[in-house]
């Protein structure tokens, strides 16, 4: 792990909306700690409206947002990464790529709000239950010192994150 900014990934299999918000929440609270990255097994090529919604209505930079492929970031000149969080379930069921550098991985299974269904209301409230999850994770892993915990203390702390309020059923599983 560099000594000065850790670099962070979170992978979901359509990199429309848990990965980006994670991604958004990451580099908004880390303050200088973190770069956070999102990426797809299978990405849709394009972000979720309501995700974009509420990223801007919250203030978050929308700016570079986009939609993109985990392959991006085995090319030569991507980042090396210290931690890999994959936040749904099919991601973390799949084959992930060997990523350079060895970095801390755990599961992170929130509900895919993408799959929300009813009125617009009751999809934004899905969304918003989403992003009050996933700030919960990423407080509880800002918080951690991760300068003097030890690799397997660390790796048990990141699996307790995973296992927080709202987690999928693969997640308790582990």
């Amino acid at each position: 792990m560099s000594d000065d900014r850790y670099n962070v990934l979170f992978l979901c299999t359509g990199n429309s909306a848990r990965s980006i918000i994670a991604e958004a929440i990451l580099n908004r609270v880390g303050g200088g700690r973190f770069r956070a990255y999102s990426a797809g097994s299978q990405p849709k090529g394009k972000i979720h409206p309501e995700t974009l919604r509420l990223l801007k209505q919250r203030g978050y930079n929308i700016f570079d947002c986009r939609s993109k492929s985990w392959a991006e970031f085995l090319e030569p000149d991507a980042p090396s990464f210290d931690f890999v969080f994959t936040v749904c379930d099919d991601a973390a069921q799949e084959i992930c790529p060997v990523w350079p550098g060895q970095p801390m991985t755990a599961h992170w299974g929130v509900a895919d709000p993408a799959e929300a269904t009813g009125s617009p209301a009751e999809i934004a409230l899905a969304f918003q239950e989403t992003h009050r999850l996933l700030t919960q994770r990423i407080g509880a892993f800002n918080a951690l010192p991760l300068r003097s915990i030890g690799p397997l203390a660390l790796a048990g702390r990141l699996k307790e994150i995973g296992r927080m309020e709202g987690s999928s059923a693969m997640a308790d599983a582990e």
